[in-house]
């Protein structure tokens, strides 16, 4: 056997004094990191198969295992860095792309920690949330041009909307590409904080269907799972024509993932690879996509909005343009930042543009062309904290997805390898001794706590900008400005620098 240049990512270290020999490390590994020496009475570790998910540490009853970057120091060198080197040391021993789970780790600009957030004083003074109204209440979907009202009636027909108490919903994450405990955990803190979770592109499993009333449904090109009671089990519609992880890219969950519930779920074979082809056959253009947001609200009795999804790529203001004239009640836009199961690294580390940019630039052009009020924004790719919702709906957004911040909120300790399916807590896998390490109850729970904390901070930045509704944030740059940004930077942002 050719020996291998690969070394370890980490180094597990025990404090054998305070250790208990409980073996929990041992019986809760699904990477088999630890190991029970009987005859000598000593644990032996195999560090090379440590991912770094921290399960062994945080279970540990007497907090005796420590987990460390393993001190292999390489010559400094600025372009030929350690993690260039040792890609290349993978490659050549496997001959196949690198893989990758979750967001980029690229050290790019983070453009939310460069914009801040104004605040009243005197002659606009601010507002307690606790004492005085706030509303935070945001409706999705296509707004009409105008209303006449005759008595309490309006006249005009009003598009289906979805209505968010708070404007925070779950992104698409497929059942298949996390487990189901997983997904019922977001579609249960969904119903309890009056939001919605996305099905992603793997169909709708039968436990499910109860939560349809906060659910999205998505259509994406391998249409899998995809049925008329589907599609009317839903309160909205997603047409997926990209992702920001991997822009240009469809997806793969491998047949090893797909056991008897996935294969139900997705209709296809069980144990087959379940391959969704980059662009969807039936549209190579405009026009063609119209015909399907359409036939999408024919099938659904025009009961519900049906939006688009689509990676934040460098015309994207254009595109989004022409998806709302296309007939869209709603376009997501998904920055660089975003999360996934797998992805090629290469495409994830250096394909599509942040969202930051691209949320700015697209609510312009359609501000522009005054078709801005036929279209709700929603924006997802790296939403970390309430922080960035403030200054993501003051940029143009009207509602946010969150991904992966919902899966560190059940347990996730981003150790990016969901690829594998041996996700540790219970998350990115559909291995059944793994998935009952979440317990759907508690995970909702959790979920539910983050959108409850956020909503509380929404309210305090609300109330610190004089504002009382959310709607009069909505695309008021006026209330941001910028530091450390470069003039185009802040052209593109469509802000003030800070002190003007």
């Amino acid at each position: 056997m050719a020996l291998s240049f690969k070394m370890p990512e980490f180094l597990i270290k025990r404090q054998v004094e305070t250790c208990s020999k409980c073996l929990l490390c041992v019986k809760q590994c699904a990477n088999k990191v630890h190991y029970y020496d009987e005859k000598n009475d000593s644990f032996l570790t195999a560090d090379e198969n440590c991912v770094g998910c921290h399960r062994c540490a945080v279970i540990c009853p007497t907090r005796s295992i420590y987990i460390l970057k393993y001190p292999l120091e390489f010559r400094r060198n600025a372009y030929w860095t350690e993690e260039t080197i040792k890609q290349i040391y993978k490659q050549a021993e496997s001959g196949g792309i690198l893989l990758a789970g979750t967001g980029t780790d690229r050290d790019y600009p983070i453009y939310w920690d460069k914009i801040l957030i104004n605040a009243s004083q005197v002659t606009n003074p601010s507002i307690d949330p606790l004492r005085e109204p706030m509303e935070l209440k945001t409706f999705l979907g296509r707004r009409p041009k105008a209303i006449t009202v005759e008595g309490k009636e309006i006249k005009e027909e009003i598009p289906p909307k979805l209505e968010l108490e708070v404007p925070i919903m779950f992104a698409a994450m497929s059942f298949g590409a996390i487990s189901l405990n997983a997904v019922k955990s977001l579609a249960k803190a969904a119903q309890k904080k009056g939001t919605y979770y996305n099905t992603g592109e793997g169909g709708l499993h039968r436990d499910l269907y109860q939560y349809g009333s906060n659910t999205t449904v998505q259509v994406a090109s391998g249409r899998f799972g995809v049925h008329p009671d589907y599609l009317n089990a839903g309160a909205a519609i997603e047409i997926k024509i990209g992702q920001g992880a991997k822009p240009g890219i469809g997806g793969h969950l491998p047949g090893e993932k797909v056991g008897e519930e996935v294969s139900k779920t997705r209709m296809i074979p069980l144990g087959s690879d379940a391959i969704s082809p980059a662009p969807h056959h039936d549209i190579y253009s405009i026009e063609d996509l119209r015909q399907l947001i359409f036939s999408l609200k024919e099938a659904t009795d025009y009961k519900k909005p049906v939006g688009v999804k689509i990676a934040a790529v460098h015309n994207i203001a254009a595109i989004a343009s022409g998806i709302a004239r296309a007939g869209a009640d709603f376009i997501v836009i998904d920055g660089f930042r975003g999360g996934t199961g797998a992805a090629p690294q290469r495409t994830r580390d250096n394909v599509g543009i942040p969202i930051e940019l691209a949320l700015a630039a697209v609510d312009s052009r359609l501000r522009d062309e005054s078709i801005r009020n036929e279209v709700s924004l929603v924006v997802s790719g790296g939403i970390r904290n309430s922080a960035d919702v403030i200054k993501a709906i003051a940029l143009g957004a009207d509602a946010v997805y969150i991904g992966t911040a919902a899966l560190i909120a059940l347990g996730c300790h981003m150790c990016q390898k969901c690829y594998t399916g041996k996700c540790n807590w219970g998350i990115a896998t559909q291995d059944p001794q793994l998935t009952k390490r979440l317990d759907p109850e508690i995970g909702a729970q959790r979920a539910a706590n983050l959108i409850k904390a956020w909503k509380h901070e929404i309210k305090d930045m609300l109330g610190g900008m004089g504002i009382n509704a959310i709607e009069s944030l909505r695309g008021n740059r006026l209330m941001l400005r910028g530091i450390g940004l470069t003039d185009t930077e802040l052209k593109i942002l469509g802000i003030k620098a800070a002190g003007e």
